[in-house]
């Protein structure tokens, strides 16, 4: 049996980065450097500080990890078809989370969810290090005489022979809360067919072929209008105001309404940071961007719960909310090190929260204002900090309408790595499949499949008559199985494969054939 280390031991070595000096500490339960103070009892590490602007933390254990362990990390936003079990890569940022695997004896070392730190780790053959960006955006957080819980760690060991399972019984340790929904969740979203192109009249149509597929089920379907509504949409600008459609979505309560006289449930898309609605004050926006909200500030925050209130008075059911991790970031977060922030030295206009603090506040906000009317979809979020503010959570890049091997890259690699965090956190939605001219039908009628016996949540992007009637059938059969209960579906070969093949569902297994087999190689 292979022997981890523990991180819920004292580390070797502390260092804690402010904006005057950077100070290298051995490990003890208190440290004091001037008006910083740093605890770190039963795995809780806190910081309380005065003036003193603090950025960072890192902490160091030292001590030799198994020779030939495999490792497998998380990611600060949306797998973007990466996610993989590796050797050691001592340069890897593994946010919030990594697994190390080595004769069957599978080691977890994480932070549980909603700290109010950035936490990432790394993994070398001589230890192990904690990175926690405690910054306000690009400067020092000035806490006043705050205490900030950084991290909250957790470390599990246990011999297994399914490393699946047992990697979703370590994420369910990392919750601190969760709000996952009570019934299994499926049906329609519009964009990889119509890509912000679509009307009133549309959403009703593709509302009536949902509507067709499911008239027998008892579990209703919803039908989520995703980007193209809103009155401001044009080149380099997707963002606000959202409390009334263009002109191809006069009246979005009478839209919302007549998709429930229908039976299907109302869902609809919305970006809340971005938004030029002119009575919005400047001094509400980010720093030197005048289409961005600042949501440190409490004015902010209430202009968005206001505008999810009207959302949801309109009658939907199901918000999703897109793009804020790139808002508040600066950027795409993909090759990001140990920590996302891209936006310079520039800080939140409220200088006593962390970035990860106005993360919470923002998602916290956001699921407080629809009084348990609606569900909240979270895309491009930290799903981490997301944990108890969101029922569902988008955790890979875009699948596709277009290309095949876009939807087995992203799609595919997502559920497969992050299942792990399936009722754990939330719902774990692995994106759409996209169903056009474009792609053949046998192909994503296999990514069809593994959703709807996946046990997470199954959304279709179909125009109305893009299929025949056998396809229609088959696509009937597949939603009635996705909207009913089923177990997390485990891939089996997923240490080996990033795009597994062979799956548990329950206690059948199923192959998926995802290569092409004639020596065409996939678009890269």
């Amino acid at each position: 049996m292979a022997q981890f280390p523990s991180i819920l031991q004292i580390p070797d070595f502390v260092t804690l980065v402010t904006e005057q000096e950077t100070s290298v500490l051995q490990g003890q339960e208190r440290l004091q450097v001037q008006d910083v103070e740093i605890t770190i009892v039963n795995g809780k590490i806190t910081l309380q500080a005065d003036t003193t602007p603090v950025c960072r933390l890192q902490l160091r254990w030292n001590f030799a990890m198994p020779k030939n362990a495999r490792i497998l990390g998380d990611t600060w936003e949306r797998g973007y078809g990466d996610l993989e079990w590796r050797g050691y890569v001592p340069h890897r940022a593994m946010p919030w989370y990594f697994l190390a695997l080595c004769d069957q004896t599978l080691s977890g070392y994480g932070v549980k969810t909603n700290p109010d730190g950035l936490c990432c780790f790394s993994c070398d053959p001589k230890g192990i290090t904690l990175y926690i960006d405690l910054r306000c955006g690009g400067k020092g957080v000035v806490l006043g005489g705050k205490t900030l819980l950084c991290a909250h760690l957790v470390c599990t060991q246990t011999q297994t022979n399914q490393v699946a399972v047992s990697a979703g019984e370590f994420v369910k340790q990392l919750a601190t809360e969760n709000c996952t929904p009570d019934h299994p969740i499926y049906g329609f979203n519009n964009w990889y067919y119509a890509y912000g192109n679509s009307s009133h009249e549309d959403i009703l149509e593709n509302t009536k072929h949902l509507a067709s597929l499911t008239k027998d089920l008892e579990n209703r379907p919803y039908m989520i209008i995703d980007d193209g509504w809103q009155v401001e949409r044009k080149a380099g600008y997707i963002g606000g105001p959202w409390r009334q459609g263009n002109e191809k979505f006069s009246d979005m309560a009478a839209l919302a309404s007549q998709m429930t006289d229908l039976d299907v449930l109302p869902g609809i898309w919305f970006r809340p940071l971005q938004n030029l609605d002119p009575q919005i004050p400047t001094a509400w926006r980010f720093a030197g961007r005048e289409d961005l909200l600042d949501p440190s500030l409490p004015e902010v925050l209430e202009y968005i719960k206001d505008d999810i209130r009207t959302l949801v008075g309109w009658g939907y059911q199901m918000i999703k909310h897109d793009f804020s991790m790139i808002d508040l970031m600066g950027g795409g977060v993909i090759d990001t090190n140990h920590s996302p922030w891209m936006r310079g030295d520039i800080p939140f206009a409220d200088r006593s929260k962390t970035t990860a603090m106005v993360i919470k506040d923002l998602y916290k906000a956001i699921h407080d204002a629809t009084d348990g009317k609606a569900l909240i979809l979270g895309c491009n979020c930290e799903g981490h900090l997301g944990a108890g503010f969101m029922e569902l959570n988008r955790t890979g890049d875009d699948t596709s309408g277009v290309e095949w091997e876009r939807t087995r890259k992203m799609g595919v690699n997502t559920l497969a790595f992050r299942m792990m965090q399936q009722d754990a956190w939330y719902a774990v939605d692995a994106d759409c499949v996209g169903i056009t001219k474009h792609i053949p039908w046998e192909k994503n009628r296999h990514w069809l499949r593994l959703l709807a016996f996946s046990g997470t949540p199954l959304f279709v992007s179909v125009a109305p008559t893009t299929l025949n009637q056998e396809q229609n059938e088959e696509l009937a059969q597949m939603l009635a199985i996705a909207s009913r209960p089923r177990p997390a579906a485990q891939p089996l070969d997923f240490v080996n494969n990033t795009c597994p093949t062979r799956w548990m569902f329950g206690d059948k297994e199923e192959t998926f054939d995802w290569f092409d087999s004639c020596g065409i190689p996939p678009v890269l």
